[in-house]
């Protein structure tokens, strides 16, 4: 019997994903288990699997559709099938047809989108998968509709002009508009390129931001991985990182000044007296932030394990939104890219973010003589609304002296 693929519950906050990409084609089959689709949403991407060996009979969202919970994907057939019409005899779901004629090959929002504003899909350029036409596509044919004559023809776009060097590759998504340059390439922004700027934005828009610098002499943590590193990792099958310390460097000093482990929630202050530590990891796809809950109550090691599972995960887009949510601070490493100094951006609604940076040697005075010494300047953004500066370099300096000495680090652990 056909069976529907859907889209699942994805969270609360989550009303829409978009299909990102199918890993199977209409007619092939699969095993149970096996991973069918890819939808990207403004937390995270995620595949979905068949629950049963079947045959994908036909795809009803296409590559780029926005979708919403319970949205029929696809339409799965037994595995002795292998057309369309084994499983279902319905017109597909992103043709339309007028007076014994198809519309052009294009998805339901978009189709939605020229049906409100009078646009002829026949008139649209698509810049989806094989020309699939997409909203924006619909969009800037009914802008353009405004500014020129209603008889205007829209104009192919212009041939790129031979270059050996200043002529871009070719990229999916990509679009060229007409009179665009041709050595300027456009590509629309993913679902969660979109929702870490407008997350950004908010942030900067909502906190009164404020950042304080410090410096940390590494020389103590550095000598104390080298000696135990070895018997650390065959013991807990997992390397002693920098950011076991910093993470719990960061409980310590926020048990001390809680109003940095807080929010603001209309005209209230919202203190945790619990520590979930957001870790911030960079992908391919943008910058997001998994959550290690109660790092007070874990180990070393259980924060390196845990670390390292989810930065894996969230490299493969298998995190689920979850994994993503709540987090009560967070600790971003720039330095992994060598940045020596930055403002890292509050994640909000969280009133404080801490930076850590490249190690580097420098000269620096120390009992009446230069020496040198492994540096790394730390950086706190806050929320002045809420956190006064005496608090916020207070905190950073707690970071320091916990930094500077771990063994005191390892006893308050």
């Amino acid at each position: 019997m056909p069976a529907e693929l859907r889209v699942p519950q994805m969270g609360e906050s989550i009303s829409e994903a978009t299909v990102l990409m199918w890993l199977k084609k209409e007619g092939d089959t699969f095993s149970a288990g096996e991973d069918l689709v890819e939808l990207e949403t403004d937390k995270a991407n995620s595949a979905l699997s068949a629950e049963h060996a079947g045959v994908l009979s036909r795809i009803l969202h296409r590559e780029g559709d926005t979708v919403g919970p319970n949205d029929v994907l696809a339409i799965l057939g037994d595995p002795g099938s292998s057309t369309v019409q084994d499983a279902t005899t319905s017109a597909p779901a992103d043709a339309a047809v007028d007076n014994g004629r198809t519309a052009p090959h294009s998805s339901p929002l978009a189709a939605k989108v020229a049906a409100a504003q009078g646009v002829d899909l026949a008139q649209v350029r698509g810049s989806g998968v094989s020309g699939r036409i997409m909203k924006d596509d619909v969009a800037r044919l009914a802008q353009s509709a405004k500014t020129e004559p209603a008889t205007a023809e829209i104009a192919a776009p212009p041939e790129p002009k031979p270059s050996a060097s200043r002529t871009p590759q070719a990229t999916a998504g990509a679009v060229a508009l007409p009179d665009e340059d041709a050595r300027v390439e456009r590509r629309p922004m993913t679902t969660m390129r979109k929702a870490i700027a407008a997350y950004l934005k908010q942030a900067q828009n909502t906190a009164a931001m404020l950042t304080t610098f410090n410096e940390i002499d590494m020389s103590a943590v550095m000598e104390l991985r080298k000696r135990r590193k070895e018997a650390f990792e065959k013991r807990n099958g997992v390397g002693l990182g920098f950011m076991s310390f910093f993470t719990k460097a960061t409980v310590g000093a926020l048990k001390v000044f809680p109003q940095l482990n807080a929010e603001i929630q209309g005209t209230d202050l919202l203190i945790k007296h619990f520590f979930d530590i957001g870790i911030a990891v960079s992908t391919k796809d943008g910058l997001v932030v998994p959550v290690v809950r109660d790092a007070d109550r874990k180990t070393f090691a259980g924060i390196e394990k845990e670390i390292a599972d989810l930065a894996g995960r969230a490299r493969e887009r298998k995190l689920g939104p979850q994994e993503l949510k709540g987090g009560t601070f967070t600790i971003t490493n720039g330095g992994v890219f060598g940045s020596l100094l930055s403002t890292p951006i509050l994640n909000y609604p969280q009133v404080g973010i801490l930076g850590m940076h490249k190690i580097e040697e420098r000269p620096v005075a120390q009992a009446g003589e230069v020496v040198i010494r492994p540096m790394m300047y730390l950086a706190l953004s806050y929320d002045h609304r809420i956190v006064d500066g005496s608090e916020a370099v207070r905190f950073l300096v707690r970071v320091k002296e916990l930094i500077e000495d771990p063994e005191t680090l390892l006893l308050e652990a």
